[in-house]
C-alpha cells in the first residue's frame, strides 16, 4: 500500500477532503417515502425514444412520492460527445414535459454534467488509495491483450482479477519507480469479490435477483496522461447519486448486469445503497420475431423523428405511460396522465413499439382538441419545421380555422384524419389557394378510367348550373346541395348508384359516385375528403368555380 505522501502527491493540492462534499451536499428534506430519481443520458449521440419513456417514468415516480427528480449529463467520455446533442436533449425534455426539478440555475446539487464534478471524483478516488480499496495500475494495452490470450487458452474467465491483476499486489518501490517515471497509469478497484461467490439484491420492478459477485478490477480513473483526469461511469455514477442524494435509479435492464461492482463501489466508498429499478427495454416486431428498437435500424427510435413529424406530446406521453403500466392504457387520457405509475406493474417483457397504434392514440387525441388550438400547434412545427406554410396560416387564419370545424366540431363521427402536425399540409392544404395545385387534365388518373370528354362535361355542367350551400354553421350539412350534382349525373347518362350500375355496367359511363369523384377531385385533388357541401362551402363561390373550371 502507498504511503499518504504518494498518494497525495498524485492529485491536485488544495483538493477537498471527502467531508467537505458531504456539507455540501447534505441530506434533503423531503417527506418519508419520497423518491429522488434520476435521468442520465450521456451526449455520444441523439436521444433514443426509450430515454423518454425511462425519463417520463423518472418524473412520475418522484413526483407522485413528493420528491425530485434531475436530469444528470454523463459526459466524462469527452472523446465521444456528439455535437448539438446537449440542446437535442434539451428539446426533448421541453417537448415532452419531462424537464428536471432542479438545474445549474435553480438546483443545489449541482453541476448537473459530470463534466463539471471532476473535483468530486479525485477527492474520492483518493480517499480510496489511501483506505488500500484502489491502486494504480501500469498495464499497457499490449500487457492487457496478452493477458486475455492466456486466459483464454486456460478457459479462464476474461477480466483482470486475481493473478491476472499484475499491478494489484505490486511492491510500493515498483509502483513509486514507475511514478517517478511519469508513466501513464489508471486507478482501480481493489475489489473484494471472489470467485464463486453470489450477491442478491432487491429490484423495485423484479424483485429479488441473485447474480455472481463482481470479482474484477474495474478501472475507475482514466489514464493519468489525459487531463482532465476523469472518472468511469460505474464510479463516478456511485458519487453522484449519493452525493445528489439519489434513493431510486431507474435504468434499462442491460445494466443488471452491473449492479455486483456497483454495490461494491457503494460499500467501499461507506455510502448507502441507492435502490435499482431496471426496466425492460422497448422492443420491435421484426417479421416473425422481436428485437431491440434501434437507432441505426428504425427511424421511430430516434426521439427527432417525434419531434419533427409534430406527434401531439401529450399522446406520445400518454402511449408511453401505456407501455409502463397497462392499466394506464385502458383509462382516457386525460385520467391516465394524472394517474402514477406503478413500478409493482412493469412487466419484465420488452413492450413493443407499434406506430400504428400511437397513430390512432395521436388521431384520437386531436379530435378531441379546438381548432384554435390545433392551429396554434400547426403553426409552432411550421415555424421550424416548414416555414413555407407559415404565411400562409397567419394569412389565411379564419379559412383554416374554418377547414378545421368541418365533420369535427359537433360532429358525431368526428374526423380523425390529423394524427401529427406535419399531416396538416396534406390532409388540409387543399383549402389554400396558395398550397393547391389545380388539376388540368381531364386525363388525370384520379379520375378513374372515366372519358377525357366527360370528365370535361361534368365541369361544365357542375360550373354552369353552380348553386352554392347555404350559410356555413358547423355541424349543419345542406343536404339539398347535393341534389345539382346528382341532376347532371342523370342528364349525363350516370346511373343513380352503384348497385344500378354493377347490374349492367355497359348501359352507363359510371355511377353517381363517379360523376361526385370527379368534383371531388377538382375540390380538393383527392378523392378522399369531408362532406362535398362544406368543403364548397369553406372554399367560396369563386374559389369553387376557379377549380371546377380549370380543367375545361
Amino acid at each position: 500500500m502507498l504511503s499518504q505522501h504518494v498518494i497525495d502527491s498524485l492529485f491536485p493540492s488544495g483538493l477537498p477532503e471527502p467531508e467537505h462534499w458531504e456539507r455540501r451536499y447534505p441530506p434533503r428534506d423531503l417527506p418519508e417515502g419520497a423518491q429522488v430519481t434520476r435521468f442520465s443520458p450521456s451526449p455520444t449521440g441523439y436521444l433514443h425514444i426509450g430515454g423518454v419513456y425511462v425519463a417520463t417514468i423518472d418524473v412520475d415516480v418522484a413526483r407522485h412520492s413528493g420528491g425530485r427528480y434531475l436530469v444528470r449529463l454523463e459526459d466524462t467520455d469527452q472523446a465521444r460527445v456528439a455535437e448539438g446533442a446537449a440542446e437535442q436533449f434539451a428539446e426533448a425534455f421541453s417537448y415532452f414535459s419531462i424537464g428536471p426539478d432542479e438545474d445549474d440555475r435553480t438546483g443545489h446539487y449541482g453541476p448537473y454534467a459530470q463534466s463539471g464534478r471532476v473535483d468530486t471524483y479525485l477527492t474520492y478516488v483518493r480517499e480510496m488509495l489511501r483506505q488500500g480499496k484502489a491502486y494504480p495500475c501500469f498495464a499497457t494495452r499490449q500487457e492487457l491483450e496478452e493477458i486475455t490470450a492466456r486466459q483464454r487458452a486456460a478457459g479462464a474467465l476474461p477480466g483482470y482479477y486475481g493473478k491476472w491483476a499484475i499491478w494489484r499486489d505490486a511492491p510500493e518501490d515498483q509502483v513509486t519507480a514507475r511514478l517517478a517515471a511519469g508513466d501513464p497509469y489508471v486507478v482501480r478497484f481493489r475489489s473484494p469479490g471472489l470467485a464463486g461467490t453470489r450477491v442478491s439484491f432487491t429490484d423495485a420492478i423484479r424483485g429479488e435477483l441473485t447474480l455472481d459477485d463482481n470479482r474484477n478490477d474495474a478501472v475507475i480513473l482514466k489514464s493519468s496522461d489525459t487531463e482532465p483526469r476523469l472518472p468511469t461511469y460505474h464510479f463516478a455514477h456511485a458519487v453522484d447519486d449519493h452525493l445528489m442524494r439519489v434513493t431510486l435509479v431507474i435504468r434499462g435492464e442491460e445494466w443488471i448486469s452491473s449492479v455486483p461492482l456497483h454495490l461494491q463501489l457503494f460499500d467501499a466508498l461507506g455510502f448507502e445503497r441507492v435502490q435499482y429499478a431496471h426496466i425492460a427495454l422497448l422492443m420491435k416486431q421484426d417479421g416473425g420475431s422481436r428485437r431491440k428498437l434501434s437507432k441505426r435500424k428504425d427511424p421511430e427510435a430516434t426521439v427527432s423523428f417525434y419531434i419533427e413529424q409534430g406527434f401531439p406530446a401529450p399522446a406520445v406521453q400518454y402511449y408511453l405511460r401505456g407501455l409502463a403500466n397497462g392499466r394506464l392504457a385502458e383509462m382516457p387520457l386525460p385520467e391516465a396522465l394524472a394517474a402514477p405509475i406503478r413500478l409493482s406493474d412493469m412487466g419484465t417483457a420488452g413492450p413493443l413499439v407499434d406506430m400504428v397504434k400511437l397513430d390512432d392514440i395521436c388521431a384520437d387525441y386531436v379530435a378531441t382538441l379546438p381548432g384554435e388550438e390545433i392551429l396554434a400547434e400547426v403553426t409552432t412545427w411550421a415555424r421550424r419545421y416548414a416555414p413555407d406554410l407559415v404565411p400562409v396560416l397567419e394569412a389565411e387564419r379564419p379559412l383554416a380555422l374554418r377547414a378545421l370545424s368541418i365533420e369535427r366540431e359537433g360532429a358525431e363521427n368526428v374526423r380523425k384524419d390529423l394524427r401529427k402536425w406535419a399531416d396538416f399540409p396534406v390532409v388540409y392544404g387543399y383549402f389554400f389557394p396558395q398550397l393547391f395545385t389545380l388539376v388540368t387534365d381531364p386525363a388525370d388518373a384520379r379520375f378513374g378510367s372515366l372519358d377525357s370528354d366527360l370528365v370535361r362535361a361534368v365541369a361544365d355542367a357542375f360550373a354552369s348550373k353552380y348553386t352554392p350551400p347555404g350559410p356555413y354553421t358547423p355541424p349543419r350539412k345542406d343536404p339539398q346541395w347535393f341534389e345539382q350534382i346528382r341532376q347532371l349525373a342523370a342528364d349525363l347518362g350516370f346511373a343513380p348508384s352503384g348497385k344500378v350500375y354493377k347490374q349492367d355496367p355497359a348501359a352507363y359511363p359510371g355511377s353517381i359516385a363517379h360523376a361526385s369523384n370527379i368534383i371531388r377531385v377538382l375540390f380538393t385533388g383527392t378523392s378522399n375528403s369531408p362532406d362535398l357541401a362544406q368543403v364548397a362551402g369553406t372554399l367560396g363561390t369563386d374559389e369553387v368555380l376557379r377549380r371546377v373550371r380549370a380543367v375545361l
